[in-house]
């Protein structure tokens, strides 16, 4: 544990303060709010029926108005930066992420995490942290859970290199593994309320939809939203933080703008149920205008009525690819790609 020398502060974990099978139990539940809606909503161009009307929640069977999936992500999130990446160089990437339960206003989150792996980097400075994180409400009940990676600095340079060790993680959350919320039934599904038409056998693997609009990222807004969910990296606030003297944008700020861009064709994919894997891919910094477009990569049926599962690759992109092209013939990722994220979401069928 890092404390600042002579006084009570928290400078932070650094790698060689991790161990694997170390277990953190994370600071400052929150709960979530009205005004986590209001402020998302506010931030990003989101316009999903669901977490948007309370009406249409409760036409497909949702007792209670549930927020939109990434606001649990981001708080839950936001409680492992000051132990997990509070030194980060960068956040890496994200897989087998599960939503077991719609988040509603009232609940409070609290999370926990345990190291899964270590790898020191060649350089000697740095080393990626494994961690899953399990964000729990009020009643004790997972509402999420999820693994990541990143790319933390060494306090000591000399300090020796621990054990490599490299969690197995899954490539994708299997489609009977998906988590449906009790109760939801599209079969009476109000497409003129939703804005789109499109059910489930609309869509065909390898299908490519270009989302069309652009946002252009603020400095203001970037930080607004990061504080929101007690985000407190250093590298998003603090232009002496980095090298170049720029803010980094926050990661999750480019998923909820790219899933808010996501509505123009995917309109009906009103639940995220899971993430099976991202990478932020590039650095993103204010001035830089964020376009979107996705790739259906499978699709399944649910035991749910009338609910259908998508599989789909959100990319989201410096400035609008119309080629939407992931990678090139090296295999590396495209100029300008930001964001690969491999996620189901739940549609009318």
């Amino acid at each position: 544990m890092s404390t600042t020398q002579g006084s009570k502060t928290w400078a932070g974990n650094f790698f060689e303060d991790f161990t694997v099978g170390q277990v953190i139990e994370h600071a400052t539940p929150r709960t979530v709010t009205e005004g986590d809606r209001a402020l998302y909503g506010a931030l990003y161009p989101t316009r999903f029926a669901l977490p948007s009307s309370a009406a249409f929640a409760a036409s497909v069977g949702l007792d209670q108005h549930p927020v939109e999936e990434l606001i649990g992500f981001h708080i839950a999130f936001g409680k492992t930066v000051p132990d997990i990446s509070l030194n980060a160089v960068a956040n890496l990437g994200y897989a087998e992420l599960r939503f077991h339960r719609p988040v509603v206003p009232g609940d409070t989150l609290a999370t926990r995490s345990e190291v899964i792996g270590l790898k020191e980097n060649s350089n000697g400075k740095s080393g990626v942290v494994y961690v899953r994180s399990t964000a729990t409400d009020q009643r004790g009940d997972v509402a999420l859970d999820w693994a990541r990676w990143v790319m933390v600095h060494k306090r000591d340079h000399a300090a020796a290199a621990p054990e490599t060790v490299l969690p197995e993680l899954a490539p994708a959350v299997a489609a009977a593994d998906l988590i449906v919320p009790d109760g939801l039934d599209f079969s009476s599904y109000d497409f003129a309320a939703a804005g789109e038409p499109h059910r489930l056998g609309d869509y065909a693997v390898g299908e490519k939809i270009d989302h069309v609009d652009g946002v252009t990222l603020s400095d203001a807004e970037h930080m607004m939203a990061t504080r929101l969910w007690q985000n407190t990296a250093k590298v998003h606030f603090n232009t002496e933080a980095r090298p170049d003297g720029n803010r980094l944008i926050y990661g999750g700020h480019i998923i909820s703008m790219a899933r808010a861009l996501s509505f123009n064709g995917l309109a009906n994919a009103q639940l995220i149920a899971a993430i099976n894997a991202g990478a932020h891919t590039s650095p993103a910094f204010a001035g830089d205008t964020v376009y979107a477009w996705s790739e259906v990569l499978d699709s399944a049926e649910t035991a749910a009525p009338g609910v259908g599962a998508l599989r789909l690759r959100l990319v989201a992109t410096r400035g609008r690819d119309t080629s939407m092209t992931l990678r090139n013939e090296d295999g590396k990722y495209a100029e300008g790609v930001l964001l690969d994220l491999d996620y189901w979401a739940l549609v009318p069928r």
